[in-house]
């Protein structure tokens, strides 16, 4: 979580290092830190921080989670293309097996993603390795 001495989160990235804020506006992250961070009430993962496309949105709705409709008893303002979002790493999984993986921030996905996909798979889709 969040490391107030530094002001930033003592979670670790999938590259090892510290990792940084996913994205404030919209306020992502399963506890709405806008951070990817993950905890024992996390059932689904939030690790993947990703760039909505308007092809992953499609496919998230198909498969049963609508992620453009909001929800804002549940601080979720609906997504569209271009928007940051920590993602299920399971749905990001999916996607990928898909060919509809949407694009990823490896500085802000959560080492925990790395239990369900391999660093090569994110690695295939980075936006920071440009």
């Amino acid at each position: 979580m969040r490391d107030a001495s530094k002001g930033g989160s003592s979670a670790r990235n999938v590259l090892g290092g510290e990792l940084i804020c996913c994205c404030e506006s919209p306020a992502t992250g399963f506890y709405r830190d806008g951070y990817c961070h993950t905890g024992p009430h996390d059932l689904g993962s939030h690790t993947v921080c990703a760039r909505m496309t308007r092809e992953f949105l499609d496919f998230s709705v198909a498969r049963g989670n609508d992620l453009v409709t909001p929800h804002p008893e549940y601080m979720f303002p609906g997504l569209k293309a271009g928007d940051r979002w920590c993602l299920c790493v399971a749905r990001w999984s999916e996607a990928y097996e898909a060919g509809v993986a949407p694009p990823v921030w490896l500085l802000a996905t959560h080492e925990r993603a790395l239990d369900v996909v391999t660093l090569e798979q994110l690695a295939k889709h980075a936006l920071d390795l440009q």
